[in-house]
């Protein structure tokens, strides 16, 4: 049995840091969301590079606050299948806004190589991340249907 580690506090802004807020954290839910990765080794080959001990710790970490949860993989039953929860998929509207906030101040940002999506996002992020949840929930990859041609 897993011991639930203390909160520093009951602040809304640490809540969320410590469930999903390091770096390494929020690119595994990036990977999810964004380009429908499922298995640990699919998101080993992120192009940030994670290291195997941060990986396997930062999925521990998710899965124990109830953001990610564990299956054996459809395609592969030796390999497990990571997907949002309820919890998780509620995270989808945090991270466009992320992006938002990507796009106005990254001139570089590859949030302009979405601009479809961006405004969709600006004009109402609620209803655009209910109908994403549905691919993410599908294990779909929504990046590509947003790219510009």
């Amino acid at each position: 049995m897993v011991k639930k580690k203390q909160l520093r506090s009951h602040c809304p802004i640490n809540f969320g840091l410590e469930a999903f807020g390091d770096k390494w954290t929020l690119l595994i839910l990036r990977d999810i969301v964004f380009r429908g990765k499922r298995t640990y080794g699919e998101f080993l080959k992120s192009e940030e590079g994670f290291a195997t001990n941060i990986l396997a710790s930062r999925l521990e970490q998710l899965l124990e606050n109830g953001i990610l949860k564990k299956e054996p993989s459809a395609e592969d039953a030796r390999k497990d299948s990571y997907s949002l929860t309820e919890k998780g998929l509620d995270l989808i509207p945090l991270l466009f806004e992320m992006v938002l906030w990507s796009a106005k101040y990254d001139r570089r940002s590859e949030a302009h190589r979405i601009p479809k999506l961006v405004e969709l996002i600006k004009k109402n992020n609620r209803k655009i991340s209910s109908e994403v949840r549905e691919k993410v929930l599908r294990g779909e990859a929504i990046v590509k249907d947003y790219l510009e041609k």
